[in-house]
């Protein structure tokens, strides 16, 4: 069976939508998510970008093994350099060069004639390959790109030394014939395309990027650029989970190719990326969604009950999609619990699973019954909190008072190492009055950028998940907490993210 490789851009391209942003330490989680996902590639990000994201593309390379590691670069010299460095520390490093190619984009946003572009293409590929083995060339607007010219400059690009040339409908603007039609010429025409990969990089500004991207494959390609969920700029991009099943359920259309996804991951890998980043994945989501095997009417529930398959192409448990839930309360033990999250994929330590267990017996006090959800919910406020020992601010309690007809007022204590510190202070509203007492006790100000809270579950009792964002004049900082008590949820957030201020500032 022939392998089409999976280039995954949920670090980069993903990244880069609003609401998206990962901090290091949330990115080398993800990638090595990924990694155990099966992606063939994955790209770490934009190492000329920033000395943070440099640090983010190193640290991604040097901690994945298995899947190559590839950073995006300009076709610059500066760019490409940047991104070999990062990369250096990968198994199986990649560098990813770019450069527009449709007249829309030579006329107006690089001023530069075709020649110049050909020209510019050569000699930034020819300097990555004397950098790296694995260079990536991608044609920025393809689908809007003379034919002619493309086969011109995808040609200039394997001459040069490209190992994989990228056609990208950069806009979604294509239809999946246009885009098929525009694989298969380029598959037909460009000399010395049978030494090369030929990659697909579609978005779904008119919601066909993944039809685009399979399209493409069908007419040759054997890599698909994707992203988890199919975040991205704009709308989007193609989702990596809905190719790699279209791929699979639909072998009859697609004949004998195959992903070397591990399918099983998929749920995971998406809900570790909602939880990292907040947001959450739409119910109606394909694949994922938490109706993607949801069956209300009647006439389906039969169906579905006397054989799945009558409305069911795939499995729950072919994606990682489980069926039920354990649902753990107050008389659980350590172990039961331990065993539950490593099911949801959280191999603590024995001080973080600690935590964990403190956290979990506290809330089955309050709430009859703690389901998946919530536990993912407590264990990502550990994971996601840097631990830094003694510099670490702690809640250790908190009054709060507040009415319709007086100002709200807020007394807040805490430790950090073996200092305890009080303070109090008055707001517009409870949180507002917690927020400024715990500024007061670090003595660092800081901007309420964001604030949401959202119920992790159903029911009275349900455990709230606050997520909150800051920042200073050195940059932004998120956190999340969970709590059935949403003033002690929020002051828990904003303390994930205070820590996290406070260590940059030092």
């Amino acid at each position: 069976m022939k392998a089409v490789q999976i280039f995954d851009t949920t670090l980069r391209d993903g990244e880069q939508a609003p609401g998206y942003s990962m901090n290091l330490d949330e990115k080398v989680r993800m990638a090595l998510q990924l990694e155990a996902l099966g992606v063939d590639v994955m790209e770490a990000g934009f190492a000329a970008a920033s000395p943070g994201d440099f640090e983010s593309v190193k640290a991604v390379a040097d901690a994945v093994k298995s899947s190559a590691v590839c950073s995006l670069s300009r076709a610059l010299e500066k760019d490409i350099e940047a991104s070999a460095a990062a990369i250096r520390g990968a198994a199986r490093p990649r560098i990813h060069t770019f450069l527009a190619t449709s007249d829309l984009h030579l006329k107006y946003k690089l001023r530069i004639s075709r020649a110049d572009c050909l020209k510019r293409i050569r000699r930034a590929v020819a300097y990555a390959r004397n950098l790296c083995d694995d260079v990536e060339f991608s044609a920025e607007d393809a689908s809007r790109t003379d034919a002619d010219f493309l086969c011109r400059a995808l040609e200039a690009a394997i001459e040069s030394g490209a190992t994989v040339v990228n056609i990208p409908d950069t806009v979604g603007y294509s239809t999946p014939d246009e885009f098929g039609a525009l694989v298969a010429s380029v598959m037909n025409r460009v000399k010395g395309i049978g030494n090369v990969t030929v990659a697909t990089h579609c978005h779904d500004d008119l919601g066909l990027a993944v039809a685009n991207s399979l399209a493409g494959v069908r007419a040759g390609a054997r890599q698909v650029e994707c992203t988890i969920c199919g975040i991205g700029e704009r709308a989007g991009n193609a989702a990596l989970e809905e190719i790699a099943m279209g791929l699979r359920t639909r072998r009859d259309a697609y004949g004998a190719l195959a992903t070397r996804i591990r399918t099983e991951e998929i749920a995971r890998t998406a809900h570790l990326l909602s939880t990292i980043t907040g947001v959450r994945i739409a119910p109606g989501k394909a694949i994922v969604g938490a109706n993607a095997f949801a069956h209300e009417s009647g006439i389906h529930q039969h169906g579905v009950l006397s054989k799945a398959e009558t409305y069911e192409i795939m499995t729950p448990e072919s994606v990682g999609m489980k069926q039920t839930e354990l649902v753990l309360g107050k008389h659980s033990g350590q172990h039961a619990l331990e065993t539950r999250l490593k099911d949801l994929g959280y191999d603590l330590d024995s001080a973080r699973l600690a935590e964990v267990f403190a956290a979990f017996k506290a809330l089955a006090d309050r709430k009859k019954q703690i389901t998946d959800r919530d536990l993912a919910a407590l264990a990502e406020t550990r994971v996601a909190a840097r631990h830094s020992g003694s510099q670490e601010w702690k809640l250790d309690s908190f009054v709060v008072n507040s009415g319709n007809h007086m100002s709200a007022t807020a007394q807040i204590t805490l430790v950090k190492g073996k200092r305890r510190v009080q303070e109090a202070a008055i707001g517009s509203g409870p949180i507002y009055a917690a927020f400024r007492a715990v500024e007061k006790i670090i003595r660092h100000r800081f901007t309420l950028e964001d604030y949401r809270i959202e119920a992790v579950t159903e029911r009275r009792d349900a455990l709230g998940e606050v997520l909150v964002k800051i920042s200073d004049s050195k940059g932004a900082y998120r956190g999340r907490g969970v709590s059935t008590d949403v003033i002690e949820g929020s002051i828990l957030a904003l303390l994930v993210a205070v820590n996290r201020m406070m260590e940059a500032k030092r």
